[in-house]
């Protein structure tokens, strides 16, 4: 997942393996949209956020926090962010390691049970490292930013990049939807999830691939600086 010409050491089999294969178990995968959310939120502030607006964080295990505690995790330092800052918004990570475009949209009915106004959407990696054709990855996207608008909420598009080993053509096409799609579509954009984190030894975990809790804190950051001009006092 990062592009970049510093990815030419990153092998493909390592990637397949650390992105592809890496499944959470079934209960984390199948756990209820209410119990997600209440998750989402410490004890001490669920009667004060029961009827706050939702934020859901839908990718893979970049989003999931792959190998570190939940709290290290990108969407839950984004939770501590909007805390601090006095927004007054939950957020529900609902990253799910191995996920796809298709794995996400498939997930969309079931999140919009309850009122979700922002989706952050950084999915797609997985279906390049699978080698899907990118119309399919883009006609999966259309597909959730549809189901989110429908019902009245918002979308970040997350843009994704490839290793060099994937081949000039795909690669550029690949990376090249994302931005096309939130220019068409008119979305928040953010070009590339792990900017400033990918191919950086000290902010991955042994992968390489994962980022380690400094890393994610990085993403974070990344995030923010987008969706913080999507959010309301």
């Amino acid at each position: 997942m990062g592009g970049k010409a510093a990815w030419l050491w990153l092998p493909l089999l390592a990637a397949v393996l650390g992105l592809a294969a890496c499944e959470q178990k079934p209960a984390a995968r199948h756990a209820a949209p209410a119990q997600q959310i209440a998750a989402a939120v410490p004890g001490s502030e669920q009667n004060s956020l029961a009827s706050a607006p939702v934020i859901v964080a839908l990718g893979d295990s970049l989003t999931a926090g792959f190998g570190l505690l939940e709290k290290q995790s990108f969407p839950a330092l984004l939770r501590e962010r909007l805390r601090r800052e006095g927004y007054p918004y939950r957020v529900v990570n609902a990253g799910v390691s191995g996920d796809t475009s298709a794995g996400g949209l498939a997930r969309m009915d079931w999140l919009l049970q309850h009122p979700v106004v922002i989706f952050i959407v950084a999915l797609g990696a997985n279906d390049g490292l699978r080698g899907v054709k990118p119309q399919a990855i883009r006609a999966n996207l259309e597909g959730i930013v549809a189901r989110a608008r429908a019902a009245d909420a918002r979308v970040l598009l997350v843009g994704m990049e490839l290793p060099s080993n994937y081949g000039r053509a795909y690669r550029a096409e690949f990376s090249g939807l994302f931005p096309a799609l939130a220019q068409r579509l008119e979305l928040a954009f953010l070009p590339f999830l792990l900017e400033g984190v990918a191919a950086r030894r000290d902010l991955n975990q042994a992968d390489g691939i994962h980022p380690n809790a400094q890393g994610q804190a990085i993403v974070a950051e990344n995030v923010w600086r987008v969706l913080e001009p999507m959010l309301e006092r």
